[in-house]
């Protein structure tokens, strides 16, 4: 098995050099909108990679690869890569990068130019996501991924810091909120580790992470994710309330979300950011019982 210690001699990785000569010949400006932040460090590349635990067994879902920075990395390892890049001028240049770089891995390269957050089918079921997400959608594109595609079974991936803490938050951490709450649906969430700005061309003006989920069950109860999930969103829009006063709306009053959270077991002076997904799941299922009852 191929590891980034033992890597692929075939595959030469981008320097910065390369990171900005590839820019300049696709006429590529990185822009906010996109969260364009290009990683130009190969250190940190394969110390990504190796956290990641690819090996030449899996299928990598890469969202965002750019210019291809963390793919030549990925292909290292032996590993095939699905690379989702919503800029078709990118999408278009990085099998050439590619061929540049890593010769021998050209077959292993697939590049979808899509919307990562439109994706509903890939040519091969993914195994492992790892990328750098744009830090300004990371959350959303991160949940309809694990939910669209539930052949991953394992993710890591550079965020934002701040958002990589509320990720990977438990309940009654000051940083659990929605984020926390609905990831932990789909797996467990953990940090690993910190990026520094300087391995980024533009230097981003805030700090990045990297955060580790690793799948497991959804909670064993009798109510859809969707439903969970409104509760949630319920439960989190007014955090300084308890659920009493929070889920009124979402239960059809404060009687009601008091009647629905005492079934489920969980004390209506509580606030939201004390509940795991297994509670918020309970209280979902407990409304949709009473309301099967209601009719």
């Amino acid at each position: 098995m191929s590891t980034p210690d033992t890597a692929d001699e075939t595959v030469r990785l981008l320097t910065a050099t390369d990171v900005r000569r590839l820019a300049t010949g696709l006429g590529i400006r990185p822009t906010k909108t996109l969260g364009q932040n290009f990683v130009i460090d190969g250190g940190t590349v394969r110390r990504i990679v190796r956290t990641s635990g690819v090996s030449d067994s899996d299928t990598v879902l890469e969202v965002g690869p750019g210019l291809g920075s963390l793919t030549l990395g990925l292909l290292e390892t032996g590993a095939h890569v699905i690379a989702v890049e919503i800029d078709p001028t990118l999408a278009r240049a990085l099998p050439g990068t590619v061929a540049e770089h890593a010769p021998a891995a050209v077959d292993r390269l697939t590049v979808v130019p899509a919307d990562a957050m439109r994706v509903e089918e890939l040519p091969t079921p993914p195994t492992r996501l790892v990328a750098n997400l744009p830090y300004n959608v990371a959350v959303p594109v991160l949940l309809h991924l694990l939910e669209r595609f539930d052949s991953i079974a394992e993710v890591l991936v550079m965020v934002q810091a701040e958002v990589a803490d509320r990720l990977a938050a438990g309940p009654g951490s000051r940083t659990y909120g929605v984020p926390s709450a609905k990831a932990a649906w789909y797996a467990s969430a953990t940090r690993a580790g910190s990026i520094g700005r300087n391995v980024f061309w533009p230097a981003p003006n805030v700090d990045s992470a990297l955060v580790r989920l690793v799948r497991r069950d959804a909670p064993a109860v009798e109510v859809s994710r969707e439903a969970t999930f409104a509760c949630i969103d319920a439960a989190f829009s007014q955090r300084r309330k308890t659920l009493r006063s929070a889920l009124s709306g979402w239960a059809g009053s404060a009687t009601l979300a008091e009647q629905t959270l005492r079934e489920a077991g969980v004390d209506p002076s509580t606030r939201g950011e004390r509940l795991d997904i297994t509670q918020f799941a309970a209280v979902a299922a407990a409304r949709a019982a009473l309301r099967g009852a209601e009719q």
